[in-house]
């Protein structure tokens, strides 16, 4: 056989389609499997018009088959084959794809599906084998040729016998190394699980030889109370389908099952629960698609961590072209399970990866709204489902509102939801809204470690006296995210614990605006003895039975510089924070009393402040001092 080079490019070229293509070595037996599928789709199309070809559909089917003893991995088809010529084209030239030809030669108008484009797969095998054969009758001839190369050296073509129609690809499989262990793909369960993973959808059978072990014949397990043995069993070689074929997302949604959605799920996703929710749709228009995706019922253990993964499967035309797939999923939907199978798609040349295409971003918002769709149908028709949804994962939609400086509000503001004061369970703000009151001016909250911290706070108190509703931010995001928001259904959110807050008539508020304004020496004062910790302290009208609060005032609340300070690096933010005291409270009348006494009005400013920050769940700065000023208020 005469060794012949490569037609059109180099041996450098040739070294980095084999080593830098493609990223998994495992992809060499998906790109032969969609190479023989190519070559059945081309046969079958001609048995529609010619009548000679004498095979049904059913009739067509790749074969595998594994010689360990020899290091062999053999693929065959009976398909259209190949020519000497065509061997010589289509393996001989770097980059030539007989499919794309084939697709571009047919003028029938016909539906081809044909999965190769670009000719580059068929060299994957080189990535695991030093040596490939090919041998191939091609179909309307009685000779067939057999296709030699050891890579990057070149190859040869000479005659060889085959009695039928197709091609046979036989990979000698490379010898194990330090790093590589490429006898993995010479074991039969290996094999099937790739073909599983990767080409399960592909629409002919693919079959190899598979040991099983089954009951041996003439044993008698006749009596009730037979006990097998291994004995009893021998393990017989059998010939076993690998692939599903029709994809279950293919089908018309009204002949699957629940419980074949859910069996699919469970097996592809890993998950022992049922999904919430599914969502099967077929998208055409400017990007044409099936989608399966999957709403689940609970996260997964490293889902709020930043090793975890989000993505759909994605197809082209039935092969699976990336196992997670980021750029379909917005990261507030990262929780959703499922796949998207594509006939459009534009792939790059390993068919691993995607061109960052407009079809990509169309499919991508598509998906997006089916999501807020489907858990739009959830809250309105299946309270209880959303509500687990919503505890698994409230937390992510409420940083997909934080994120990006809100750029997805819009979105996501309608699948928000918070324990209210009113009911203790969880409501939506549409639901807060439509229950307020008339002459309420704005979304009351506050926010604390637990529903029962906030409800020790004073404001909250003020809040619930009013007959006004509060919601309970307990999550370390909740503030920044209503941040973002700003308002909803034109209502703004104030928080109780901040200076806006504001319950007062206008009758109340003047008459609070002279008390203060007469003791603005006296809080001058007390300000100075807390040596720069408040911003002011004044008089308000808002408190109840509790004698002081601390209030914060501008873009940054207490809760917010708590969650701040927790972060890695994070700079020192702090609070404007503000000390008011209840005008109407006993205290309120000791702190005017002490008017002309600097030091006592210093000692009580001290005082108020720590009480007020261990109602906040604030740590007291020097709780020393403070002992020493409650035993010095004690002995009198």
């Amino acid at each position: 056989m005469r060794t012949k080079q490569f037609k059109a490019e180099s041996k450098k070229l040739m070294d980095m389609m084999i080593n830098s293509i493609y990223t998994h070595k495992e992809i060499f037996l998906r790109e032969l499997i969609s190479n023989a599928s190519d070559a059945l789709d081309k046969l079958y199309f001609r048995s529609l018009t010619d009548e000679n070809v004498g095979m049904n559909r059913e009739d067509f089917r790749i074969d595998i088959t594994v010689d360990k003893e020899n290091r062999l991995l053999t693929i065959a088809d009976n398909g259209v084959g190949m020519t000497a010529e065509e061997l010589d084209k289509n393996l001989g030239t770097i980059a030539k794809s007989g499919s794309l030809e084939f697709k571009k030669d047919n003028e029938t108008g016909e539906d081809v599906d044909v999965i190769g484009q670009f000719g580059v797969g068929f060299y994957s095998a080189f990535m695991v084998a030093d040596k490939v054969t090919v041998e191939s009758r091609a179909y309307g001839s009685d000779e067939a040729n057999r296709w030699v190369s050891s890579g990057i050296d070149g190859y040869g073509i000479e005659p060889c016998e085959k009695e039928s129609v197709g091609t046979v690809v036989t990979l000698h499989i490379k010898e194990d190394s330090e790093d590589e262990k490429y006898g993995e793909f010479l074991d039969s369960y290996r094999i099937s699980s790739l073909v599983k993973k990767y080409s399960d959808y592909i629409r002919y059978p693919i079959i190899m030889d598979m040991e099983t072990s089954r009951l041996k014949e003439g044993v008698d397990t006749s009596a009730e109370d037979y006990k097998y043995s291994p004995d009893d069993y021998e393990t017989v070689t059998e010939p076993r389908t690998l692939n599903s074929m029709i994809p279950l997302w293919k089908k018309n949604k009204s002949e699957i099952t629940p419980e074949e959605y859910n069996g699919f799920y469970k097996d592809n996703f890993m998950d022992y629960e049922e999904p919430l929710a599914v969502v099967h749709s077929k998208t055409e228009g400017a990007a044409t698609f099936n989608a399966l995706l999957y709403i689940p019922a609970h996260a997964p253990w490293d889902f709020y961590t930043k090793n975890y993964e989000k993505g759909l499967n994605l197809y082209s035309k039935g092969v699976m072209i990336s196992e997670k797939c980021a750029d379909l999923l917005p990261d507030y939907f990262s929780f959703v399970k499922g796949l998207v199978d594509s006939e459009d798609l534009s792939l790059n040349i390993s068919r691993e990866m995607l061109q960052h295409d407009r079809q990509l971003q169309v499919i991508a918002r598509t998906v997006e709204k089916k999501i807020k769709a489907e858990l739009s149908k959830l809250l309105q028709n299946e309270r209880e489902k959303y509500e687990k949804f919503w505890n698994a994962f409230g937390t992510q939609i409420k940083f997909g509102v934080y994120n990006d400086y809100g750029a997805h509000k819009d979105v996501l503001q309608d699948l928000l939801m918070f324990v209210s004061s009113n009911e203790d369970k969880l409501m939506t703000l549409q639901e807060y809204v439509d229950r307020m009151p008339e002459d309420q001016k704005a979304i009351y909250y506050a926010c604390g470690e637990t529903k029962e911290k906030i409800d020790m706070l004073p404001q909250a108190d003020a809040v619930k006296e009013k007959g006004f509703e509060l919601l309970y931010f307990t999550d370390q995001v909740d503030e920044f995210a209503i941040k973002m928001l700003m308002n909803y259904a034109e209502k703004p959110f104030a928080n109780v614990c901040a200076d806006e807050l504001d319950l007062a008539t206008d009758e109340e508020k003047e008459e609070l605006k002279k008390e203060n304004e007469d003791a603005k020496d006296i809080f001058e004062t007390m300000k100075n003895a807390l040596g720069g910790a408040v911003n002011a302290v004044r008089f308000t009208s808002k408190l109840k039975k509790h004698p002081v609060c601390i209030t914060s005032e501008g873009g940054i609340s207490l809760e917010m510089e708590k969650v701040l300070g927790q972060m890695p690096g994070a700079e020192d933010v702090k609070a404007q924070l503000v000390m008011e005291i209840n005008a109407s409270h006993p205290i309120a009348d000791t702190v005017r009393e002490a008017a002309d006494d600097e030091d006592r009005l210093g000692k009580l400013a001290k005082l108020l402040y720590a009480e007020a920050r261990m109602i906040e769940g604030m740590q007291v700065d020097d709780p020393v001092e403070i002992a020493e000023l409650i035993n010095e208020l004690i002995v009198g």
